[in-house]
């Protein structure tokens, strides 16, 4: 993408985590609003258990993770290599394009039901902000079974996010029905 197109692709953005808009649910004591990350995103180290497993096999597992936080979006964890378990990886063809983060990688999975097809991501080389997420792998909760400190997560919607859903998060989240002008 070319700079012009990509901070015309960054200036789009209303809503940037400077101030929370009236639509957003108040979060409760021990929870986060999505409507407060900021944007661009910020890339904050977890060190809660993750777990990833597609049917009954295991292809993720790490207290060694990092949540991009950004606006209006659940977060993504995104894992070390290290964490995820490649022999069951297959490289996909699909390729899609953040203008916070660059190009994305994704990649199929052999589960103990077959293959999934498009279950995990990744920026190879990402855009120099997002550096410190380069090669490291996010997981589709929709596809895959994807666990934060024994909370199993829920997906978010809209088939397109990886958001990861747990209690702690209050919305609305983009992708749901009627987001799609944020």
């Amino acid at each position: 993408m070319n700079p012009q197109d990509l901070e015309r692709a960054r200036n789009a953005w209303i809503y940037r985590g400077q101030q929370r808009p009236a639509f957003a649910v108040v979060p409760a004591e021990g929870q986060e609003s999505v409507w407060d990350y900021p944007r661009p995103p910020a890339y904050v180290p977890d060190q809660r258990l993750i777990e990833v497993t597609a049917g009954e096999q295991r292809v993720a597992h790490t207290q060694t993770a990092i949540r991009v936080l950004e606006t209006g979006h659940p977060p993504a964890f995104y894992l070390p290599p290290v964490a995820v378990d490649q022999t069951r990886l297959r490289p996909s063809t699909r390729r899609t394009f953040c203008e916070w983060k660059g190009e994305a990688e994704y990649f199929d999975v052999e589960g103990s039901t077959g293959l999934i097809s498009n279950a995990l991501w990744r920026y190879p080389r990402p855009e120099a902000e997002a550096s410190v997420i380069a090669g490291w792998f996010a997981a589709y909760p929709s596809l895959l079974r994807c666990i934060v400190a024994g909370e199993t997560v829920r997906a978010q919607a809209g088939g397109f996010y990886g958001g990861w859903i747990t209690d702690e998060l209050v919305g609305p989240f983009k992708g749901e029905p009627g987001t799609g002008h944020w």
